[in-house]
């Protein structure tokens, strides 16, 4: 099913969106969707949102605020006269109404800080009290500068654009713009991510992850880039600093992955982490899709091997002539082979070779399904014996502890609220909301994902019983592991450089692939291929 996204006067094709946090021009599917407005009676817009009404209400009170810069007012004026729910709507957000802020890390283009905002975003227009309702859905917030953005151009505010339109599920939200009153550097405010970017996330968790979590966490991340793909955009700095993990893992830095004050980009090299780099774009070939898929093969096995890729080795020219020549991350041997043949297929040289992100979210989204349903199914079984039983060892089979017990993502608590005293009336179909992590939104009318429903036993036990032949090798080795030992997975050499910055390479070879093609913990001629997998999708 393919659907519009509108901020009035600005479209977007997509395939995997909740139409509730998309624009409807169907008045009647409006109706039924969002209900009726408490005010001009006519269907809303979004959730509890009527762009029409809120456009004047915004309209009226441009005379009170400024941000002090032309190009900025007239964008986020522009945000909130198309507003056609509260995600897509930003703020000028007066550097004073932040409290505590702290300073967290430095990136290849800015700063990043926490930040508490007592008032919190606007979510909805309180008919009954005449105000803005704000929703505070987290005690920190996120602000992050960029170098030179005291200079901001237009350039900068159209990739904030961009973020703005393609925020659907698994992208870190942003809620406004704020500025520095000391240096004068301009900063946006997003989502705060409380357990850090995916290498921090990793390092930090002393429970073990289990695969099933892990195919979950990439099929979310695969998920977030196929909104971005939809969108016909690429995200170009994509590696696990760009991974935000609260519960859930979320895409970040889409579109501010250069200089603010950049004017037009000279060819004077390319901005990225190497180890994430597809080898025809350190060649200084035009980066496309399929190179975000490169990116997302090296970023797979990463979060599978718990390993930073070439963390013991310089990143310099002989690097990128190495990854030309075929070099890739080490593949553990207790990675499922079904998983290992996938992350071979995303870093092949060979573009044509690489999976597109449908094909790649729609395969892990079906392996996670089917390994739910045949757990599910256990559970089932073993109910008929005791129904007092409790679900105990799957908590430890390291469902990720250290995240569920901070209860529900900050990024979703907002949605999952009981919104009773709402000012919509009429016929409601909200049904379970798309925001807490439900996969109900996803891509639910594609034949191939229900086909994938229709696989043979075999097929659908086969990923199962990897995932679990490989658990049980991991998880004696997680036992025994000492801190030293886990220390060294993320130690890196002086010169292995995992901030993004500019790379100028000449002469590189043709990209190829090496001859040197590991083996697996789980080998059989049984074994069905990711090509046999992906050939479903192809059509």
């Amino acid at each position: 099913m393919h659907v519009t996204i509108s901020t009035i006067d600005s479209t977007i094709k997509s395939e995997n969106v909740d139409e509730r946090v998309v624009y409807i021009e169907d008045l009647e599917k409006r109706k039924q969707a969002y209900g009726i407005c408490g005010e001009c009676k006519e269907p809303g817009t979004g959730e509890y949102w009527c762009q029409p009404c809120n456009a004047k209400r915004f309209k009226d009170n441009f005379k009170n605020w400024t941000s002090g810069n032309k190009d900025i007012d007239e964008f986020i004026q522009q945000s909130q006269l198309n507003a056609v729910h509260c995600y897509k709507c930003l703020e000028w957000i007066p550097f004073e109404k932040f409290q505590n802020i702290t300073y967290i890390a430095e990136g290849g283009f800015g700063k990043i800080y926490s930040a508490e905002w007592p008032e919190g975003f606007i979510s909805h227009w309180d008919i009954e009290n005449q105000k803005w309702y704000r929703y505070k859905d987290s005690d920190k917030y996120a602000l992050k500068s960029l170098n030179n953005s005291s200079d901001i151009c237009s350039d900068f505010l159209n990739e904030i654009n961009s973020h703005l339109q393609i925020y659907l599920n698994d992208i870190v939200e942003c809620y406004g713009i704020t500025q520095d009153p000391n240096n004068k550097e301009y900063m946006m405010v997003l989502i705060y991510c409380k357990n850090g970017n995916l290498r921090n996330y990793l390092n930090k968790s002393n429970n073990y992850i289990n695969y099933k979590s892990k195919i979950d966490q990439l099929q979310r991340i695969a998920r977030g880039l196929l909104d971005i793909h939809n969108a016909e955009k690429v995200h170009k700095d994509f590696h696990s600093g760009n991974i935000l993990f609260n519960i859930y893992p979320y895409i970040s830095d889409l579109g501010m992955c250069q200089p603010a004050n950049k004017q037009k980009v000279k060819e004077e090299g390319i901005y990225g982490v190497l180890p994430y780099m597809a080898p025809e774009v350190l060649r200084g070939y035009q980066y496309t899709k399929a190179a975000d898929i490169y990116s997302f093969g090296i970023i797979m096995n990463e979060l599978l091997s718990e390993e930073i890729p070439f963390n013991d080795i310089p990143h310099d020219d002989f690097l990128a002539i190495k990854i030309c020549k075929g070099l890739r991350p080490t593949i553990s041997k207790d990675i499922p082979k079904l998983l290992a043949d996938l992350i071979i297929k995303c870093w092949d040289a060979e573009i044509k070779n690489r999976p597109t992100t449908k094909e790649l979210y729609q395969l892990l989204k079906k392996w996670y399904d089917e390994i739910e349903e045949i757990e599910g199914s256990e559970d089932s079984e073993d109910s008929e014996y005791s129904e007092d039983d409790e679900d105990g060892e799957d908590g430890e089979d390291g469902e990720d502890g250290e995240d569920g017990e901070d209860g529900e993502d900050s990024k979703d608590s907002k949605d999952s609220e009981d919104n009773e005293d709402s000012e919509y009336s009429g016929d409601s179909e909200y049904g379970e909301d798309s925001r807490n992590g439900d996969d109900s939104e996803d891509v639910k009318d594609s034949e191939d994902v229900k086909d994938s429903e229709n696989a043979d036993n075999s097929q659908i036990s086969e990923i199962y019983f990897q995932i679990k032949e490989c658990d049980k090798i991991r998880k004696e080795k997680f036992k025994n592991r000492s801190n030293e030992d886990k220390s060294k997975n993320f130690k890196t050499h002086p010169q292995a450089i995992y901030t993004s910055r500019l790379l100028n390479f000449k002469n590189l070879p043709n990209p190829v692939n090496s001859s040197d093609v590991p083996s697996f913990q789980v080998n059989s001629d049984d074994v069905p291929s990711v090509s046999t997998n992906l050939s479903k999708y192809n059509h």
